[in-house]
C-alpha cells in the first residue's frame, strides 16, 4: 500500500486546514489559563517552606504528563486545542497513540526534569532563616540568585528550544514546530478531519 501524507491544500477548500502560529498560540494562552489554579497552589505551597519544594515536584511534573500526554492520546489535543478547534494527527491522517503523544512531549519534558533538579539543588542550598524571612516575591528572586549558573544553562536550553520551536514551525508548509517532526504529527483544524481521510483514502486508492 502506497505511503501517504496530509496534502498541503485540499482541493475545494481555500482557507489552510494546518494549524497556524496564532490559533496555536491562542491553543497555549487558554492551556496556561485552565492549569494557572493548580500552577498557583504549588507556588503558594513553595512558599510556606523551602521543604514543600521536594514535595510539590513530582505532582507539578505528573501534571505536565497529563495534560500533554494523556489528553493529547486520549482527544488528539489538549483542552486548549480542543477548544479553537484544532487535532493532533499523524502525518498520514490517522489519530496518534501512546508513541506520538510521548514523543511530542519528550524533549519539553526532559527540559522540565533538568529544570526540577536545578531546582532542588537551589533549595538544598538556601539559607532556611533568611528564606523564612523574606516576601512572596523576594523569595522568587532569592531562589534565582542560587546556583547562577545552573539557572542559565537551564534558561539558554529552554530558549533554545522555544526559538528552535518557532523558527521551525514559521518555514514549513504543512507548520510542523519540531515536535512535530520528532513524533511524526500535524495539527489541522478539526473541521477538516473528515476531508482530509477522504482525500488520504482516495490517493491510497
Amino acid at each position: 500500500m502506497k505511503k501517504v501524507q496530509i496534502p498541503i491544500k485540499l482541493h475545494g477548500i481555500d482557507e489552510d486546514i494546518y494549524a497556524g502560529f496564532w490559533i496555536r498560540f491562542a491553543s497555549l494562552l487558554l492551556d496556561f489559563a485552565i492549569v494557572s489554579p493548580f500552577v498557583t497552589i504549588i507556588i503558594l505551597l513553595n512558599a510556606l517552606s523551602k521543604n514543600i519544594f521536594f514535595y510539590t515536584l513530582i505532582p507539578n511534573l505528573l501534571i505536565g504528563l497529563i495534560y500533554n500526554v494523556y489528553f493529547v492520546q486520549k482527544w488528539g489535543g489538549t483542552p486548549g486545542k480542543l477548544i479553537v478547534g484544532i487535532k493532533i494527527l499523524k502525518t498520514n491522517g490517522e489519530d496518534i497513540k501512546w508513541r506520538e503523544a510521548i514523543l511530542r512531549y519528550f524533549v519539553l519534558f526532559s527540559l522540565l526534569i533538568f529544570g526540577s533538579i536545578v531546582m532542588a539543588i537551589n533549595v538544598s542550598n538556601i539559607d532556611n532563616n533568611y528564606y523564612e524571612s523574606l516576601n512572596w516575591i523576594n523569595k522568587q528572586r532569592y531562589m534565582g540568585e542560587i546556583s547562577p549558573t545552573l539557572n542559565k544553562i537551564n534558561l539558554w536550553l529552554t530558549n533554545i528550544w522555544t526559538y528552535s520551536e518557532l523558527i521551525v514551525l514559521l518555514m514549513n508548509s504543512r507548520k510542523r514546530a519540531l515536535h512535530d517532526f520528532i513524533a511524526g504529527t500535524v495539527i489541522v483544524k478539526k473541521k477538516y478531519v473528515d476531508e482530509i481521510r477522504k482525500a488520504i483514502q482516495n490517493e491510497k486508492e
